[in-house]
């Protein structure tokens, strides 16, 4: 670059000027950082980022009865579905083959059930419990990619995507704000963070990371923390997470927190709730396999790093 391109570039950035706004969507609130050239062109950025999101929390949620995710279940026959649905299944289902299953979309009717145990401070009973884990399994969902369609193989499947939306919404709004001349920005929704270009004058972002009491600068990517300690309740002195292993059908009864950085928040905000299932030896070995992909798993006070992490952290 020559030397007025770069002194062009500088004048530039420091006009940029930084801009911040909050919404509730998504069950929790997202926060977009942005730099802009004026409040008008950042106005206009927030208002078409929070309406994707807006989007796509109508088609992914399962608390809405008139989502696309929920009516998306009731019949048996395959069903084209949306660009944004067909997306998070199939990295969903992607997730699970890799994982066997330590991560899984079909889990609807376990996540349904604990919600309910969760209110009432009580365990499902073994019946009931048997049921809901019938009535799921990643290998009960079929996609097919050219199509565009769904089919399962049973009836009265639920699915939940709670465990990866958060972090596509991320991922989208990033690229709504791009397509507007917002090079610069931070989406955060509750632990998923997804970034693009540093600030101005910076090297990057500034993320912290918990389990290190530290912070690392990053750009173009993405972090997701999940944790067991986030949403829990005890009963007979074993404290259950909200964080479900489809296998048994029951909250993780482990002290366990996962930081993710990977280049997309689909990616980070996945993987994270399933290293927290796998747990952190074999979660980590899993990490280690995945190109781009470190991170961090706190178990109490013990705290293991990926090979990759313990690169990116230097």
């Amino acid at each position: 670059m020559s030397s007025s391109a770069a002194l062009a570039l500088l004048l530039s950035a420091a006009t940029l000027q930084p801009y911040e706004a909050v919404e509730p969507h998504m069950g929790t609130l997202f926060s977009i950082k942005l730099y802009a050239a004026n409040e008008q062109q950042a106005k206009q950025a927030f208002q078409a980022a929070f309406a994707r999101i807006t989007q796509l929390d109508a088609t992914l949620s399962d608390y809405r009865a008139d989502s696309e995710l929920s009516r998306v279940t009731t019949t048996l026959t395959p069903t084209h579905i949306s660009d944004d649905l067909f997306t998070v299944l199939a990295e969903g289902q992607s997730l699970s083959q890799q994982t066997e299953g330590a991560f899984d979309v079909t889990i609807g009717s376990l996540t349904h059930l604990w919600r309910q145990n969760r209110r009432a401070r009580s365990l499902p009973s073994a019946d009931v419990l048997k049921d809901a884990l019938s009535r799921s399994g990643f290998r009960k969902m079929h996609l097919d990619p050219i199509a565009r369609t769904v089919w399962f193989d049973i009836s009265a499947m639920q699915l939940d995507v709670g465990g990866i939306a958060k972090g596509y919404a991320a991922d989208e709004a990033l690229i709504v704000l791009d397509k507007l001349g917002i090079k610069s920005a931070l989406v955060a929704a509750s632990g998923d963070l997804a970034f693009s270009d540093a600030p101005p004058g910076e090297k990057g972002w500034k993320i912290g990371i918990d389990a290190l009491d530290r912070a690392l600068l990053l750009a173009h990517g993405a972090v997701s923390t999940s944790g067991s300690t986030e949403q829990n309740f005890e009963v007979n002195g074993v404290r259950y997470s909200h964080i479900l292993d489809p296998k048994t059908g029951l909250g993780l009864t482990t002290n366990i927190t996962t930081t993710v950085i990977a280049r997309r928040g689909i990616d980070a905000d996945g993987m994270a709730t399933a290293i927290n299932v796998l747990g952190p030896e074999q979660g980590l070995a899993f990490i280690d396999k995945q190109p781009g992909v470190s991170a961090v798993v706190a178990t109490g006070a013990k705290v293991l790093e990926s090979t990759s992490f313990r690169a990116l952290s230097r």
